[in-house]
């Protein structure tokens, strides 16, 4: 399978969700103040948010639309090349590529999102595209976390540093970054316990572990990457929104996509804060995180059941 297949097959709720709202709001061949109304509406229900839903709006009402054409595959069409210009310049593929020095990258979210399977799965396209990864299990709160992260290491064959249950996930992540730094490692990739952006505590232990790697490496954590469910619809908002102001955000990976028809949340987060996305949980299996493509989301976001 393709990697736009692959896009086709982990939107396609979102997609049939939204290309049949539109169809059904466009009965009459034309496009009316009510009728641009109604898909102004249909967007923000579908989680695109208040602003993009607004712009898109505007750019459906002084679009010359050829009358003999379809109307809601016109539209769509209008929403595919709103979607490229607006997530074209979150793409950053260049986080997978070979590094000439160590990266850390610290891995966060809220409980359930999938960060563990996520830091497998990151790893495994980092080490084919010829990085020396390390793993550091940090997440040293959930039972099994541990044991988790070191199947996935064992599975993707990448080294992990690891510790007891209930240690100070904070020294297990300076070790981490210790031994990357000494044994030439190009990546490591630090997973965190899963906290709640409203328990402060939980955030500000999170704080922590950001600051002792900076102990051995000043210019740590390189990355901070926030892994979002995209099942959790607009709470993902709020999770940006905390999660930024502990430490800022450098770009976001959102899973579960292939379970829900809320994918429109992410041009949401796309037009509240720019940030880049480095890729999509499109499937349970290792290669369905996909690199993050502006042109595939919008063609399978858009496409036609």
């Amino acid at each position: 399978m393709g990697i736009l297949d692959k896009f086709k097959v982990g939107f396609k709720k979102s997609a049939s969700a939204l290309t049949s709202g539109i169809k059904e709001i466009i009965i009459k061949k034309e496009i009316d103040d009510e009728n641009l109304n109604k898909i102004e509406e249909f967007l923000i229900q579908s989680d695109v948010g208040v602003e993009a839903a607004s712009e898109i709006k505007e750019i459906i009402s002084t679009k010359k639309i050829d009358p003999k054409k379809d109307l809601s595959s016109e539209i769509n069409l209008i929403l595919k090349e709103y979607i490229i210009s607006l997530m074209k310049p979150l793409e950053n593929n260049s986080f997978f590529k070979k590094k000439d020095k160590l990266n850390a990258t610290l891995i966060s979210g809220v409980n359930g999102v999938g960060k563990t399977t996520t830091i497998g799965k990151i790893g495994k396209i980092l080490k084919t595209n010829g990085n020396k990864v390390m793993f550091a299990a940090s997440d040293t709160f959930r039972a099994a976390a541990i044991e988790q992260l070191e199947n996935w290491a064992n599975k993707v064959g990448v080294q992990i540093t690891k510790s007891s249950q209930g240690s100070d996930p904070a020294s297990v992540a300076y070790k981490a970054v210790e031994e990357s730094l000494i044994n030439n490692f190009d990546q490591v990739l630090i997973d965190t316990a899963g906290r709640l952006q409203n328990k402060k505590n939980l955030m500000e232990e999170y704080r922590k572990i950001a600051n002792v790697t900076k102990k051995i490496e000043p210019d740590a954590p390189h990355n901070v990457i926030l892994v979002l469910d995209a099942t959790s619809g607009q709470n993902v908002i709020n999770q940006v929104e905390e999660f930024n102001k502990i430490i800022p955000i450098t770009g976001i990976v959102m899973t579960k996509l292939d379970g829900t028809a809320k994918g429109g949340i992410l041009l949401a987060l796309a037009k509240k804060y720019k940030l880049p996305i480095i890729a999509l949980g499109l499937g349970e299996k290792e290669d369905d995180l996909q690199l993050f493509n502006a042109e595939n989301f919008a063609e399978a976001f858009t496409l036609v059941n």
